[in-house]
Parts: C-alpha cells; sequence; structure tokens
C-alpha cells in the first residue's frame, strides 16, 4: 500500500511540474504590456496636445455635409476614429456605447465616430442593429482625415496604412485638441473618455 502510495505521489509531482513549466512558457499578456501598448500609442499622439484640430468635410449618414467647425463653439468633441464595419463587434460596441450615453449627446458633448467605409454600408447596418441607431457617424472614404489625425499607423490599427484601429481625441470648444487615446485593446472607454474631459475642463 506505502508502495502504491508513494509511486501516486511520485506521478502527482510529475504532472504538477509539467503544468508548471507550461504555464511559465506561456507568452505573457500581463496589464503591464497591454498598459505599455496603449502607453505607446498614446505617446505617438502627444504632438497633436495643445494643436489646432485639423478640421475636416465629410458626409453624415444622412448625406449632409459636416465640418468640424460645425460642432464647435457650443461643445467640447469627441473624435471616435474606428475600424469600422469590419471590426465587429469591439468597434461596434464602442459607438452603440457612445450613441446611447447621454453624457456624449448633450448640449455640451457630442462623440462622433469617423470611419472609412461607405455611407450605404452603415445605413444597412444601423437598419438592422437596433442599438447603433443615434450614432453620430462620418464617413472618411479617401481616408484623408484619418492621414491628418496620423491614425493609420497606430498600434490599435489591425491594417496599418488602410485602417484607423480605435483612437480617440477630444477637441474643446475653440478646436484645440485637449487629450489623445490609442486603445490596442479596443474596449469601451466612454468612462475613461469622460474623466479625462472632467480633468482638462
Amino acid at each position: 500500500m506505502k508502495k502504491k502510495n508513494s509511486y501516486l505521489l511520485v506521478t502527482l509531482v510529475a504532472v504538477a511540474g509539467i503544468l508548471l513549466t507550461f504555464a511559465l512558457s506561456k507568452p505573457s499578456t500581463n496589464t503591464s504590456q497591454v498598459q505599455n501598448s496603449t502607453a505607446s500609442g498614446s505617446q505617438s499622439l502627444n504632438g497633436y496636445i495643445g494643436k489646432q484640430a485639423p478640421d475636416f468635410t465629410l458626409k453624415d449618414l444622412d448625406g449632409n455635409t459636416v465640418n468640424l467647425n460645425d460642432y464647435l463653439g457650443k461643445k467640447d468633441v469627441v473624435l471616435f476614429f474606428t475600424e469600422g464595419a469590419m471590426c465587429y463587434p469591439a468597434c461596434w460596441n464602442q459607438m452603440a456605447a457612445f450613441a446611447s450615453d447621454s453624457r456624449f449627446n448633450s448640449s455640451t458633448t457630442q462623440a462622433i465616430s469617423i470611419v472609412v467605409d461607405t455611407r450605404e454600408e452603415w445605413q444597412q447596418i444601423i437598419n438592422q442593429t437596433s442599438n447603433m441607431k443615434g450614432a453620430d457617424i462620418l464617413f472618411d472614404t479617401s481616408r484623408a482625415v484619418s492621414q491628418k489625425y496620423g491614425v493609420l499607423n497606430l498600434p490599435s490599427s489591425m491594417h496599418p496604412g488602410s485602417f484607423p484601429g480605435h483612437t480617440y481625441f477630444v477637441v474643446d470648444k475653440t478646436g484645440v485638441i485637449r487629450y489623445a487615446l490609442d486603445d490596442p485593446m479596443m474596449g469601451i472607454r466612454n468612462n475613461a473618455i469622460w474623466n479625462a474631459m472632467q480633468n482638462i475642463n
């Protein structure tokens, strides 16, 4: 009996050793790596902070021509550059979260999602997706605005040079960029953006 128990103990120790070796050899995706990746992308946007936001002229969902200046003077504006239609569910979730959050659809603050897709594509998506109704979306099909804001080659860009990833700018009422965040983890960042806005206003 003792011999059998001894054999069982040796087997358990061996299995534990194998599992420990496997765990230690796995690539790490810890919080510090996530923070470092986000910080790296955001650092590359530091040159925009304190500068006048590049103006733009884009079409909205209804086909109206919209300028950044149309929003300024009365509102702070959050610009969310997103990969758009192909980035499901992460980008869709953030767009829907902005649409349903009264903090970002008020007399003082407006969140706008900028995609490089076509307007027709998003009209179909919104017709089929109830939680996207109310989203303020502009269409940068030429990618000219995305290039002006430097969002096509950031860590969050899964298709570097072609699509934005998950990047935010806060533009104050005078048109100055006060905050920027690139988020490779593509989370819903309403609270983080809102808290940052409270600190800079």
